[in-house]
């Protein structure tokens, strides 16, 4: 762990829970390691601790109100001003609020102002944890780039045994060191991510597509745009935010796509291709909607561009990384596409798996490269997933300076 966070503002979020007295260890080591943190407490969180022993150890103001004397606009001035936001403990409340965009105090209305990334380190009752509804909005903010420090399994203040403990400081701890260490190791890139489905239209009112949900080339796309590069993103149709300080394409078809991924080449040095395109599009699509009369219909497929293969020619010193999803022999058929491809890296996923594949806020993947080495992560969210993708991605960055490189 890197314990040094000096030059680094960490903002502190407490709120509304039995665990709000770690906060104050959290703290404690955050100073220690030479970040500067302020602390915003919610109404409820005031009543578990008082706001003098934060201020006490932060050395700083510690802010409960949105409404004060001063003339600043606190909510816009401190969300300018962190590095991150830290949320610890993170009750079901305020998860539902950031979810759903609610801002009727400081803490979640500073959340809604400012590009900062954020942490949660959620703590509550294990039924609480369990609910369906906090599950779904864990999934939203998981969707937004949030990252989630699951808690863990104990004893409860209830008095049961479950999970909903806090997790402990130094899991906390190692993901702030963790975020905030890292260089910009993009900056001076522009990396290029395509991400979610295509559509391919067999009538004004029907398409051929496939369940790509986006979340994993958005979740790649919001990483590299917080390691520094400059990220364009070409996106087919999902319901996903756009990622702040990233500039998004939104196209339809594979011919879209490939157009979209064609304009913005000569600007580009690293390319993932996360979507999932079609690979076949009708023929011939009816200008008109296609009606029901009974009888059997037959629909002739060609094939759509295929956007790796034509730009393996125009790659010069570029990066190109490309996804296989599959239901099978997975190692051979990424392996194939990988070579065929001419690709540095492919990410392979086996879309049966549980826990793995499409709309979902977790991943499981495994790394081939061009030298024919494998790293096989474990199930992770698809923001992790994200990040150990980049770390691998400068890996090859580095080897592909120093000259050795199979594919040139």
């Amino acid at each position: 762990m890197k314990d040094d966070l000096r030059g680094k503002h960490i903002l502190l979020g407490v709120t509304g829970s039995i665990a709000a007295y770690k906060s104050v260890l959290i703290l404690r080591r955050l100073v220690q390691a030479g970040a500067q943190v302020t602390v915003v407490m919610t109404s409820s969180a005031q009543q578990f601790i008082t706001p003098l022993t934060f201020q006490v150890l932060s050395r700083r103001p510690v802010y409960t109100s949105l409404f004060d004397s001063s003339e600043e606009i606190r909510h816009l001035t401190l969300a300018e001003q962190v590095d991150m936001i830290l949320i610890a403990p993170a009750t079901a409340n305020i998860i539902g609020k950031i979810a759903h965009g609610i801002a009727d105090d400081l803490l979640t209305t500073l959340v809604t102002a400012g590009p900062a990334p954020m942490v949660m380190a959620p703590a509550m009752d294990g039924e609480m944890w369990n609910h369906p509804v906090l599950q779904r909005n864990l999934s939203i903010l998981n969707g937004l780039g949030v990252q989630i420090i699951p808690p863990e399994e104990g004893p409860l203040a209830s008095g049961k045994e479950a999970t909903g403990r806090l997790a402990s400081e130094e899991k906390i701890l190692a993901v702030v060191f963790d975020r905030l260490g890292r260089k910009a190791d993009l900056k001076g890139e522009t990396v290029l991510v395509t991400a979610g489905p295509t559509q391919e239209p067999i009538d004004p009112v029907r398409y051929l597509t496939n369940r790509s949900s986006g979340k994993m080339g958005y979740a790649l796309a919001r990483a590299a745009q917080w390691r520094g590069a400059r990220v364009i993103l070409v996106s087919g149709p999902t319901h996903l935010p756009c990622p702040a300080g990233v500039e998004r394409i939104l196209v339809r078809t594979a011919e879209e796509m490939r157009d979209a991924v064609l304009g913005h080449w000569a600007a580009t040095t690293l390319l993932i291709m996360a979507a999932a395109v079609a690979d076949y599009r009708p023929r011939h699509p009816a200008g008109r909607k296609i009606k029901k009369d009974g009888s059997d219909f037959f629909l002739e497929l060609e094939p759509t561009p295929d956007i790796l293969a034509e730009l393996r020619a125009q790659r010069g010193s570029r990066i190109l990384v490309g996804f296989a999803a599959e239901t099978e022999d997975l190692d051979r058929q990424a392996r194939t596409k990988l070579e065929r491809k001419g690709l540095d890296m492919i990410v392979a996923n086996d879309v049966t798996q549980e826990g793995a594949g499409f709309d979902l806020d977790t991943n499981i993947v495994t790394l081939i490269d061009a030298h024919g080495e494998t790293v096989a992560l474990p199930r992770l969210s698809k923001a992790e997933t994200a990040e150990r993708i980049l770390d691998r991605i400068i890996e090859l960055k580095s080897r592909s300076k120093a000259g050795d490189h199979p594919l040139r």
